[in-house]
């Protein structure tokens, strides 16, 4: 059985973690441990946890466990005290509070779902991403990073604090590997903050898995503009330390031209560049698209428009592996 390793954050990891559980893979995922905002923000000022969301996240896509139970650990509350936050996240934080480790609060919940495969945080240590423009501001959190305007102006650095230990058992699982995914998901919150924890580049440096990078669908106004793929991985490249990429997974194709329309005025999609580069591997990705997402006055109305379909994403990402 060959392993694969994903890296990322987000619903980037739970959209390709979704397509490839269904095949015979060990599976293993390594999670960005930067996230701050909404209800797992307010968990970790208030009682001091480690964050929860994108984990949470990932064993819901490896989970074998019934629809109701997968529904509740994405159950978000409306109203009182405990209005915005997730019952998921609620219940990794308390498992937290209880083991008295998040490692364990993670294995204990992962039994919970019956997943079929491992979660590990990138790091076990409180860790606050931080970004320093160039006109000197400091933007503080993932949240703030996500949510600047002013990121493709360019920036001095990016860095956590205080600097992370790295878990160990994700070099472990990086070394140990047959082929490592990064991607898709947010360039500077999903997937530069795994970069940044000491050994995870070098590690995808030396190890001998094959390496992936699947290309996001669409940029993000304000922070990643006009990208092309060339363009982000020239950005990883900054943090990786080298060009460790032997497979460029990239869409081909098209959304209606109604649903491009709309977001015209918060993203566009990311052109690839590299069509004469032999490690590009393009197909049509996208999810099919539903007659009212068209219909919608704004995009304000879904979460998103234009995604991957992790079906289509595994099936590619399983011919990679299958010709190992």
């Amino acid at each position: 059985m060959k392993k694969v390793v994903v890296i990322g954050g987000g619903t980037g990891n739970f959209v390709v973690l979704s397509g490839l559980r269904n095949y015979n893979v060990d599976l293993s995922v390594i999670v960005s441990m930067a996230d701050d905002g909404g209800s797992t923000g307010i968990l970790r000022d208030e009682l001091g946890v480690l964050p929860p969301g994108d984990v949470r996240q990932c064993l819901v896509a490896l989970s074998d466990s019934s629809r109701l139970m997968r529904s509740l650990m994405n159950y978000r509350f409306e109203n009182g005290g405990l209005g915005g936050h997730n019952f998921g996240n609620l219940l990794l934080s308390a498992l937290e509070k209880v083991t008295g480790s998040f490692e364990k609060a993670v294995e204990e919940a992962g039994r919970i779902l019956s997943i079929k495969g491992k979660v590990i945080p990138v790091t076990t240590h409180q860790v606050r991403l931080r970004m320093i423009l160039h006109n000197g501001k400091m933007l503080e959190g993932e949240g703030a990073i996500y949510t600047s305007q002013e990121l493709d102006k360019g920036f001095r650095s990016i860095y956590l604090e205080p600097f992370p230990e790295v878990n160990k058992r994700a070099i472990d699982e990086i070394m140990n590997a047959d082929v490592v995914v990064l991607g898709p998901g947010g360039l500077y919150t999903s997937l530069i903050p795994n970069l940044l924890v000491d050994g995870i580049s070098k590690a995808l440096r030396d190890t001998k898995a094959k390496k992936v990078y699947i290309a996001n669908l669409m940029n993000r106004k304000g922070q990643t503009t006009g990208f092309t793929v060339s363009r982000h991985l020239k950005e990883l490249q900054r943090f990786t330390g080298a060009d460790v990429f032997d497979f460029l997974l990239v869409n081909d194709g098209k959304p209606a031209s109604a649903l491009l329309k709309k977001y015209e005025e918060e993203a566009g999609m990311v052109e690839n560049d590299l069509r004469g580069d032999s490690r590009v591997v393009t197909a049509n990705l996208l999810e099919a698209q539903k007659a009212e997402y068209a219909k919608a006055d704004s995009l304000s109305h879904f979460r998103a428009f234009i995604r991957h379909d992790p079906h289509k994403l595994a099936q590619e990402l399983m011919k990679i592996v299958s010709a190992l």
